[in-house]
């Protein structure tokens, strides 16, 4: 998981610094040419990569920190899993808990809640302040206990 975070690091935006928006979603899309689609889904999320192109599809019934999620989740397979050639497709949730999965759930948590927030406040400051599900602050505290990201 240390190769997975200083990879991440390399690619110099805020990731585990600051929480993550939207906004910084898309414009790392941009950046990376990841074509995203926004539409009534069966999964909550998936990226595949075709003929050399990228696409993250984002199921349009998803709001809030859940989104975002999945968002990032996404993006964390684009970042760390591009293949090398040929058709790939990962589905959020759909399948076993593979290495894959769970680097991208701890990419789209680190982007959701950063390291400084977990050090410095308690898990009920994060969920009443922020808003944020306790599920899903128990899940980055995990990925920092586990892992020190």
């Amino acid at each position: 998981m240390q190769l997975f975070a200083e990879k991440i690091r390399r690619l110099r935006f805020s990731w585990n610094r600051r929480p993550l928006t939207e906004g910084d979603f898309y414009r790392l899309c941009k950046r990376f040419r990841v074509t995203v689609t926004e539409m009534p889904l069966r999964t909550e999320g998936f990226y595949y990569c075709m003929k050399g192109r990228h696409f993250i599809a984002i199921d349009s019934k998803l709001h809030g920190q859940q989104k975002l999620f999945v968002m990032f989740h996404e993006l964390a397979h684009f970042l760390m899993h591009t293949p090398e050639d040929g058709v790939t497709a990962n589905f959020y949730g759909v399948g076993k808990k593979t290495r894959k999965e769970a680097e991208a759930d701890a990419f789209a948590l680190c982007a959701i809640l950063p390291k400084n927030w977990i050090e410095h406040r308690t898990p009920y400051e994060i969920s009443d302040e922020e808003g944020i599900s306790a599920a899903i602050v128990a899940e980055r505290l995990a990925v920092y206990a586990t892992y020190g990201i």
